[in-house]
């Protein structure tokens, strides 16, 4: 059974916005690996067309390697973006889900294969709140940022977790590990 690992950027003070973070090379380094492992990524619609600036660094390359190195990982990976609105995806490795997020997630789950991440903050909520989240790895970066997007928006009950790990960066940032514990 392939695991399901939401993985995301926030602030310290919980927000999910890319434009309050910078990450360095070393942080681009480990999702570029992360993606490199992923059997697919699950993406709702704002933030797979945030993504899609990658698509531009595939066509022309940027020349800094961790950016071009990180273009082609996400190039590669299979993407499926959750979407009522989008008619098509545009990006030959992604497609639009064709089932519920539940039942798409349940079917995925039961294929053999490599984990599937999880990388928008309001599927992270409805994945949580469905029990199908197997991990978390929150990469909180140094930043208050006071406003944006709270990462578990909307959230309609508590869940424990277990920390299996941290990673530190040079930057400061850290990547915590968890797991939801079962009660």
């Amino acid at each position: 059974m392939r695991k399901v690992i939401a993985t995301i950027n926030m602030t310290l003070d919980g927000f999910c916005d890319h434009t309050a973070v910078d990450p360095d090379e070393e942080i681009h380094d480990h999702y570029t690996e992360l993606l490199d492992s992923a059997g697919a990524i699950l993406y709702g619609r704002v933030t797979y067309q945030l993504m899609q600036y990658w698509q531009t660094l595939i066509q022309n390359p940027s020349g800094e390697k961790v950016m071009d190195d990180f273009a082609r990982s996400i190039d590669r990976v299979p993407k499926i973006v959750f979407s009522r609105t989008l008619q098509n995806t545009g990006w030959e490795s992604a497609r639009l889900a064709n089932k519920d997020l539940k039942t798409e997630v349940l079917d995925l789950k039961q294929q053999m294969g490599e984990p599937i991440f999880v990388g928008s903050p309001g599927l992270i909520v409805a994945l949580t709140q469905l029990g199908l989240i197997n991990e978390y790895q929150i990469c909180v970066h140094p930043v208050i940022a006071r406003e944006g997007l709270p990462l578990f928006k909307n959230l309609s009950s508590k869940v424990n977790l277990k920390l299996l790990k941290i990673k530190t960066f040079r930057s400061s940032a850290i990547i915590l590990y968890y797991e939801p514990v079962n009660e």
